[in-house]
């Protein structure tokens, strides 16, 4: 593919609260075995771009972990590769990224080095499935300077005050854009997914981050929207992003669907993560477990429904687990009652305790916790 990728996976949210405390959003795992930033990458991966970079910023650690090695998701070509930017220090520059146009700008290098003609610039914190090249082909047919992928949120329960909203005419030519709006004038929401010709993105930046903007849509797409040409592109397929501790569980939630868990490991071209190599999951005879995930190395003796739990849970006896997301290497008593929870990494919980949240406020317990 004729494109390099770029992942902003800044991966700062108030809104995840003590689950963004210790780890970026695209660290998050999802689906009982991978991270968030896995469904970007295999989109980009199977879509040929060979090339792509990761830019990260906050709490980064366990990214960095995770992308130790670029062969998971095909990338360790002579020709591309994997690469990590993080903010540094020079002469030039002393600050972290002030934004999203500056965190490409201060690795500007990576763009003027590439040969390719498209930049496909994504988030890492959305969980889809996607081949870009559809998008390119569309991009290079309305001889675009910008399309964005876009995605109608009428009939769904996603709220257009969360989103970017852009406004169209009949051609799909951008008249208006909105960050997060009190008053959306459409339900077309931005997905945070760009298609740019390189040169262009290069001459952009340069013109705006040293004239002290430096946010990609505020500073760009935006202030330059009549001046330049902006094209929204229509995705039909599923999407979900972590932007709260409710919309974090639902994408979990969606995975128990069979439909959803097929699109993403057994049609097509599937996404791939870091491979960890733990015995099976191990069901004890008082077990009994109905429609839920779980995760390699864990050990069952209670009751789970509806759930999902990564890898080496354990769980002990007489224990009832429903409508919760139990995170990697935590331990559940006996006659414990867990309902519309998640449970972070390392948490021990204690014989008898009662975790019990809402639909609409699922508890939360941070890493490492001892209750």
């Amino acid at each position: 593919m004729k494109a390099i990728g770029i992942i902003l996976a800044g991966g700062k949210s108030a809104k995840l609260k003590e689950l963004c405390k210790v780890r970026a959003v695209p660290a998050m795992p999802v689906g009982s075995s991978y991270r968030a930033i896995d469904f970007t990458l295999s989109n980009m991966s199977n879509s040929n771009i060979n090339k792509i970079a990761v830019i990260t910023q906050y709490n980064s650690r366990s990214l960095h972990d995770h992308l130790s090695s670029a062969k998971w998701w095909n990338l360790g070509s002579k020709q591309g590769g994997l690469f990590i930017f993080t903010p540094f220090i020079s002469n030039e520059n002393n600050s972290w990224f002030r934004g999203t146009a500056d965190s490409i700008y201060q690795n500007i290098n990576f763009l003027e080095r590439s040969n390719e003609t498209y930049v496909i610039i994504a988030s890492g914190d959305a969980i889809y499935k996607m081949d870009y090249h559809d998008v390119l082909n569309y991009h290079i047919q309305k001889d675009a300077d910008i399309t964005i992928v876009c995605k109608d949120l009428t009939g769904t329960t996603k709220d257009p005050h969360d989103f970017g909203i852009l406004q169209c005419d009949d051609d799909m030519r951008m008249i208006e854009f909105e960050e997060k709006p009190l008053e959306p004038q459409s339900n077309l929401a931005s997905l945070g997914i760009y298609v740019v010709k390189r040169t262009f993105l290069i001459k952009a930046l340069k013109t705006i981050v040293p004239d002290g903007r430096y946010d990609l849509v505020r500073d760009l797409i935006t202030r330059y929207r009549k001046k330049i040409k902006v094209y929204g592109y229509k995705y039909d397929g599923y999407w979900n992003t972590l932007n709260s501790i409710k919309s974090y569980v639902d994408v979990n939630m969606d995975f128990l669907d069979k439909n959803i868990r097929d699109m993403f490991v057994k049609e097509g071209q599937f996404i791939e993560t870091k491979p960890k190599d733990e015995p099976p999951a191990k069901y004890n005879s008082n077990a009994s477990v109905k429609n839920a995930l779980v995760g390699s190395g864990s050990i069952l003796n209670g009751y789970v429904e509806k759930s999902v739990l990564f890898r080496k849970v354990f769980t002990g006896e007489n224990s009832s687990i429903k409508n919760s997301v139990i995170m990697e290497s935590s331990v559940i008593g006996k006659n414990c009652v867990i309902e519309n929870a998640v449970i972070d990494k390392e948490v021990t919980i204690s014989d008898g305790k009662k975790i019990i949240g809402t639909p609409d406020e699922p508890v939360v317990i941070s890493k490492g916790s001892v209750l």
